[in-house]
Formats: C-alpha cells, sequence, structure tokens
C-alpha cells in the first residue's frame, strides 16, 4: 500500500505540531513542555491509556487493535529532544529559545509518530497492540536505556520494537536500511596529562605537558592504522586540548584531552579502550610526566534484527516503492539499549538535499512527514494484520 490518503489530509495539521515543537526546543531530559503536549494529543486521540513519567519524562500511548487474536505487542519508538546550538537557518519557526534548536529532526520523528498513532486510534486495523514510544535525551542522555530500566518493555509486553530517523542526503520520502550492526558504539575518555610547568623561555626547567599530550594525540591515531583489522570500521578522535595556561609565556603544569571512540564489535571495543590507556601512559612516562585515562562506555552498538529489518523493508517498500542498502555508519545512537532488550529495526527516512543533522542550518523536511506516518502504519497493520 503506498502512502496512505489520511496522512495527505493530515500533513497541514501534522506539519503545525512539528513547528511548534521546534520553535520550543527542549535539552535531554527537560522535555517537559513537549512530553505534556505529546500526552495531551495522545489523551484527545483516544488512545487506550496514556503513561507518562517513563525514563523520568518520557510517554507511552497504547492503542489496541479491533481484535487480539495474536497476542502480539509492538512498541514504535521516537525521540523528542533538541540539541545546544544556536539556530540559523532563519526560518519564520525558527527556535524562540537561545542557544537551543531542533537540529536533528527530533521533531519531525516526534511529529509523524503522533500522526500515526491518530491514523491507528482512528482506524484499529489491526489484531494486537501498538506502543507509541516518546523518549527524551537521545542527544547523550541515553534516555532509552532509562525508559528500559523503567520497564517500558516488560509493561506493556512489547515482543517488537521499531524506530526510524531522518537522513539528509536520501531523496525525501525514500528509505534505507541494513541488518546486523547498523550504528556505532559511542564512547568518550578523558585523560589528564601531569608534568612541571615552568616559563616558556626555560622549557628544560619543565616537564611540558603540552608536548607530552601532543603526542599522546599523534600516538593514538595508531590505534585505528595500525592496531585495527584494515576491514573493520573504528574512529578514533580527540577532540578537546585544554590546558590551565592563557598566557603566551607560561608552561602549564597540566593538560586535559577528550575525546571519543567508535567502534562496530566488542572486540574492536576492547581493544581500542586498552591501546587508549597503555597508549596514554606510555607515552607520558617516556617524556616523564605521568597521565590517567578514563574510559566511558556510553552507547552500544545498535544491532538490526534480520527477521525485523526484512519486515521493515517490506513495509518501506510498500509505501514507497523501494528501500536501498544504507551505510554503515559512525554515529551513535541509544535506540540501540531498546533493541537490546527486544528484536527489532531501524529504518533511515530520506530528509531530502538538505543540511546535515547537527548543523546550524539544518531543518526538517515536512515532505516526508507522509511517508513517515505511512511506514509506521505500515509496520503495525502488516505485522498484526486482521485475520
Amino acid at each position: 500500500m503506498p502512502v496512505r490518503n489520511r496522512f495527505a489530509e493530515l500533513l497541514n495539521e501534522i506539519t503545525v505540531w512539528r513547528r511548534d515543537m521546534h520553535e520550543h526546543p527542549e535539552l535531554q531530559f527537560d522535555t517537559f513542555r513537549t512530553s505534556e503536549l505529546v500526552a495531551e494529543r495522545l489523551l484527545a486521540f483516544g488512545c487506550d491509556e496514556v503513561v507518562t513519567g517513563i525514563g523520568r519524562t518520557g510517554v507511552a500511548g497504547i492503542i489496541r487493535g479491533r481484535s487480539d487474536t495474536c497476542g502480539r505487542a509492538i512498541g514504535l519508538r521516537a525521540d523528542m529532544d533538541a540539541l545546544p546550538i544556536v539556530e540559523e537557518t532563519g526560518l519564520a519557526h525558527a527556535s524562540r529559545t537561545p542557544g537551543i534548536m531542533h537540529a536533528c529532526g527530533h521533531d519531525g520523528h516526534t511529529a509523524m509518530l503522533l500522526g500515526a498513532a491518530k491514523y491507528l486510534a482512528e482506524t484499529r486495523n489491526f489484531d494486537g497492540t501498538a506502543v507509541v514510544i516518546f523518549q527524551p535525551a537521545e542527544e547523550g542522555g541515553g534516555g532509552a536505556r532509562e525508559m528500559c530500566r523503567d520497564g517500558l518493555m516488560e509493561r506493556f509486553g512489547i515482543q517488537e520494537v521499531y524506530g526510524m530517523h531522518n537522513w539528509p542526503g536520501l531523496p525525501a520520502g525514500a528509505f534505507a536500511i541494513r541488518p546486523g550492526p547498523f550504528f556505532a558504539s559511542a564512547d568518550h575518555f578523558e585523560i589528564a596529562v601531569r608534568g612541571k610547568g615552568g616559563h616558556a623561555a626555560k622549557p628544560h626547567e619543565t616537564v611540558d605537558p603540552t608536548l607530552v599530550a601532543s603526542h599522546i594525540v599523534i600516538a593514538l591515531q595508531s590505534i585505528a592504522s595500525r592496531n585495527a583489522n584494515p576491514v573493520e570500521q573504528i574512529v578514533v578522535s580527540v577532540t578537546s586540548f585544554e590546558t590551565a595556561s592563557t598566557a603566551y609565556n607560561v608552561i602549564p603544569p597540566s593538560v586535559l584531552l577528550k575525546g571519543t571512540v567508535r567502534t562496530l564489535t566488542p572486540a574492536m571495543r576492547d581493544m581500542a579502550e586498552a591501546r587508549l590507556i597503555r597508549i596514554a601512559t606510555a607515552t607520558a612516562d617516556a617524556f616523564g610526566a605521568t597521565a590517567s585515562a578514563s574510559y566511558h562506555r556510553n552507547y552500544p552498538v545498535m544491532v538490526n534484527a534480520a527477521e525485523q529489518t526484512e519486515f521493515a523493508a517490506r513495509a518501506a517498500r510498500a509505501v514507497s516503492g523501494d528501500c536501498s542498502e544504507a551505510p554503515l555508519v559512525m554515529g551513535g545512537e541509544d535506540f540501540a539499549f531498546m533493541l537490546g532488550e527486544r528484536p527489532g529495526a531501524y529504518i533511515l527516512i530520506g530528509n531530502g538535499d538538505t543540511a546535515m543533522v547537527h548543523s546550524p542550518d539544518y531543518d526538517f523536511n515536512d515532505a516526508a512527514i507522509p511517508a513517515g506516518c505511512s511506514w509506521w502504519a505500515e509496520i503495525v497493520e502488516s505485522r498484526m494484520p486482521v485475520g
């Protein structure tokens, strides 16, 4: 079935919801306004049950089909939070909150799932239960993890779970997916280098931590180039180099490095952590300095289950006529926590020729809304067909 006519009819209304959320972005778990609006709309749609406060500010809506002979419950998840970025789009619906904007399209994700929820509550043309999940804190806060810890899957009997993310560069309303590892684990590290500070004109009387830290930055590149199998993916990036000195003539006593590591397998993740710590401490020791390294495992690899991925691709083809193979993505995605709890799949929907996500020029493409809503509906109605 192609894009449903109902979503063409609802497009203007859903667009108004989306742009309102874009004007009022909220960070991490502070999605109080957004969560309240989502809950109010789900109640107005006639959901059988609406539960708030899951994983702090998450919301779930329960929609029961016209029958339930299969006993299946499917979770559909959208994220709600924004990013700490100053918007530069100049749009009429640009953020009204200084320093915060929906630069990743979570406003669009939430709006599309709300549109699907309205349709599913109207039609109930499925056998089983649909659970629409609205999650806070995808951007670094691990909101999916917190919702799972709050018993999301068990409380509503969810057996499968599906997610969707917009993708600039893919034609608006087109789809792409891949089975197995899809998005990388997203870890971060800190390396504190301690030397001996002093006058910049007398470097021989110091143990210069800026020099030591610079060698550590260079040496860390050997993890990808010399320790990793060339056919496997890994990213090691130092993203911050901080010293206590702001003067031209002072060698500081310490330097703090920060960065991220992205991998797609547990073995590569283990290797990267071990090598990073060893390289930092040994390099510092070689220069007569010391280094302490801390490695924090954050989002795990997001892995699409084979059966659910094939089903998600079929649903996409039913909506748009095609579903391409998605590339591996070294970005992180906390939907990985939900896929660690239940089998499911995560799909990309095209955002067209727009700025990339996390850019101050980005905006979600409202033209993708009917296809996105239709995919959600297709998942429910095809996976739980009325006998």
